[in-house]
């Protein structure tokens, strides 16, 4: 099955696929100077509430959306009205638009959209300036951008960017450093980290330390440590499990680590559509192994309620090692 990002962007010689990346080079060189250009624009539209951004210096895979909704419940737990908002990848409505996920689907409004509206008030909007305008005149006490690093048209109080902490394998988050399409970075890494004010650091559950030299890669910038840990065991029994998310190659490993009994694994790019061809087929194969069929939160979301019935989620969150210190990064947001 095709893989939602090439696993080639993330070796740091680029050995596995050396023409491919040559011959993307040039255009990458014009992505880096168009986003360059569109950064160094005027200011962004000042909503008049604090905007914490969870951002991505890479195409995708770091853990921004779990990182976004553990930063909207912790600031609800503190008693405020706390809004989230993301350009709706993948739906088809423009915003803004307050999602309803008894009304609206993942085809609508997008699969993250729809996965984080069930915790609390959360918005879609192509013009993330009209969002954040939407969700102030809303009530919005404080707004949690998921994506938008890359993105100039509204201020941001608070800059957070996701980096995948995991180095293992010959992986190396930012890969050798070339810029989408000929490696998995949004903008130079110099670039993308100047306008950061503090840098997540994502390490799977069974990791215990990060990296030396990726922690010198990012000195300079406060390093908060979180790890992605399941929020329920995965289903007893044998399992056929299928992901389309950035890395789902990471999903696989995540499962094996959390003691499922995985027979099968099918990986799909990220955001995918699935046929009823497709799911049929996976169907099968559970059949085949007597399994059950299992799927991130975010597949799941993607589902059609017939086959939701079918195929379990298997929900994850983002547990910070010190809360204390998020908590300080937080407070720097007047709210």
């Amino acid at each position: 099955m095709k893989l939602g990002t090439p696993r080639w962007w993330y070796v740091r010689s680029g050995a596995p696929a050396p023409m491919l990346r040559a011959l993307l080079t040039p255009v990458s060189w014009a992505w880096a100077a168009v986003g360059a250009r569109r950064m160094a624009g005027a200011p962004g539209f000042d909503p008049g509430v604090p905007v914490i951004c969870i951002g991505n210096l890479t195409m995708g895979g770091a853990g921004k959306t779990p990182v976004a909704r553990e930063i909207l419940a912790r600031l609800r737990a503190r008693g405020l009205d706390a809004h989230g908002l993301s350009r709706g990848y993948g739906g088809r409505e423009a915003g803004p638009l307050k999602v309803d996920p008894a009304v609206h689907t993942a085809a609508d409004i997008g699969d993250e959209p729809l996965m984080l509206a069930g915790d609390g008030p959360f918005w879609i909007a192509r013009d993330r300036a009209a969002g954040a305008e939407a969700a102030a005149d809303a009530g919005a006490q404080v707004i949690v951008l998921d994506d938008g690093h890359q993105n100039p048209g509204l201020k941001k109080t608070l800059s957070l960017v996701v980096v995948d902490g995991e180095t293992r394998n010959d992986e190396w988050p930012f890969g050798d450093g070339a810029v989408f399409p000929a490696g998995p970075m949004r903008e130079p890494l110099a670039a993308g980290l100047a306008r950061a004010d503090a840098v997540v650091l994502m390490l799977p559950a069974d990791l215990a330390e990060p990296d030396p030299e990726l922690l010198a890669v990012l000195a300079g910038k406060p390093v908060l440590i979180a790890r992605l840990q399941a929020a329920a065991p995965p289903p007893a029994g044998p399992q056929v499990a299928f992901a389309g998310v950035g890395k789902p190659w990471k999903v696989e490993r995540a499962l094996k680590a959390a003691g499922c009994d995985l027979v099968d694994f099918a990986s799909f790019p990220d955001h995918a559509g699935y046929s009823e061809a497709t799911l049929k087929f996976l169907e099968d194969r559970a059949r085949l192994f007597g399994a059950g069929l299992l799927t991130t939160e975010k597949d799941w979301a993607r589902l059609t309620p017939v086959w939701r019935a079918k195929v379990r989620a298997w929900p994850v969150r983002a547990v910070f090692e010190n809360p204390a210190a998020l908590d300080a990064i937080l407070s720097r947001a007047p709210i």
